[in-house]
């Protein structure tokens, strides 16, 4: 799949960044990873509260093995082979992987530890 036919797949989302990487490209929509192709497939990002929809839509989940590891089963699905034929379809799957791709920006963000008011701050730079 050339670079303009992963853009036309993920129309239905805009403009797509597509990028090397691995042995492979990495397809991103406003800075979110949502999408790999490796090993001539096109594989859409998932998580929990998507996975579900592509394992009863037929998807297989991308399992990545090492020589002399245990396979991981990585946050990637295959492309219900409906969603080729049908754009509605294909825009469906590729709105569910945006939405796991923003959810998982989301969870890396680290929350800000709480600070003490200035008060206590001066409190404490005065006792030294």
């Amino acid at each position: 799949m050339d670079n303009v036919e992963i853009e036309e797949v993920f129309s239905s989302l805009g403009p797509v960044g597509i990028k090397r990487m691995f042995s492979g490209k990495g397809i991103y929509h406003q800075g979110v990873i949502i999408a790999l192709y490796l090993f001539d497939e096109l594989m859409l990002k998932a998580d929990a509260q998507s996975a579900p929809a592509f394992s009863a839509a037929g998807a297989r989940q991308w399992v990545y093995q090492r020589e002399g590891k245990n396979p991981v089963a990585m946050p990637y699905w295959s492309v219900p082979e409906d969603a080729y034929d049908d754009p509605d379809e294909m825009a469906k799957w590729v709105g569910l992987a945006f939405e796991a791709g923003l959810r998982a920006e989301v969870a890396k963000v680290k929350p800000a530890r709480p600070r003490g008011s200035a008060q206590k701050r001066q409190q404490r730079a005065g006792e030294g």
